[in-house]
């Protein structure tokens, strides 16, 4: 998981190459820079790089204003909603398996308590 995770923040793609990938212009992405909705690494020579994350940003922003008619304002909302929701998921998910995995030593325990008596 930890692999996976650092491959899809990785920065691969040059601007050229992430813009094509989504469909829109470079201009475009330098634009959605300016405005806050991106963030792109920089190589040691200023380069702008794109990570697989940064591309599927990309793809939410697309999606929001071309093909449901958001604004770049509300799309940067709706990306900071869905972040948000994103990191509840993910406390979401530690707290089922910590509850799991207290459930799983309680029942243990209660199991040894009964065999013991």
């Amino acid at each position: 998981m930890q692999f996976e995770s650092e491959h899809q923040t990785e920065p691969y793609f040059v601007i050229s190459v992430a813009a094509r990938l989504v469909g829109l212009h470079a201009q475009t992405l330098r634009y959605y820079e300016r405005a806050g909705l991106l963030n792109p690494s920089r190589s040691g020579g200023r380069q702008r790089l794109y990570s697989v994350i940064d591309i599927e940003r990309l793809r939410r922003i697309k999606t929001l204003t071309d093909e449901m008619g958001v604004n770049l304002a509300g799309a940067e909302i709706a990306l900071k909603l869905m972040d948000r929701i994103n990191e509840m998921q993910q406390k979401i998910d530690i707290l089922t398996a910590e509850i799991q995995q207290l459930r799983s030593s309680s029942s243990s325990n209660r199991k040894r308590r009964t065999r013991e008596a």
